[in-house]
């Protein structure tokens, strides 16, 4: 089972950009495809992006598209999400999770979860 960490949360004034990191543990990083997930307050948790295993495919909602990307490294057993040019809609908790079907896209299929990291962004 693998164990999920994300860091690199924090304020940002409007237009400033954080790089989010998700470190895994106790399971093959390899064999899971990986997703960003936020939730902002009075608000359901969405998928915003996700990665495949082999890194060649990616989603994104529309409501980042443009402006953030997710990458992967799989010899660090890493995940990131780097985020430009920041809103203050973008304020949010944001989660990574793990999927082990292959559907990337599907938020409903993620079954691992980090604690969560909060970004504020700031007008």
């Amino acid at each position: 089972q693998v164990e999920l960490a994300e860091s690199g949360g924090g304020l940002v004034q409007a237009g400033g950009s954080l790089r989010l990191s998700c470190a895994a543990s106790g399971g093959t990083f390899s064999s899971y495809a990986m997703g960003w997930f936020r939730q902002a307050p009075g608000k359901e948790r969405e998928l915003i992006a996700g990665i495949s295993v082999i890194n060649s495919d990616r989603y994104y909602a529309d409501s980042v598209k443009g402006r953030f990307a997710i990458s992967r490294d799989n010899a660090k057993s890493t995940t990131y999400l780097q985020m430009n040019n920041l809103k203050p809609e973008d304020t949010a908790v944001y989660y990574c999770a793990a999927e082990t079907g292959g559907q990337y896209y599907s938020a409903s299929r993620y079954d691992y979860w980090g604690q969560g990291t909060q970004v504020t962004v700031s007008s």
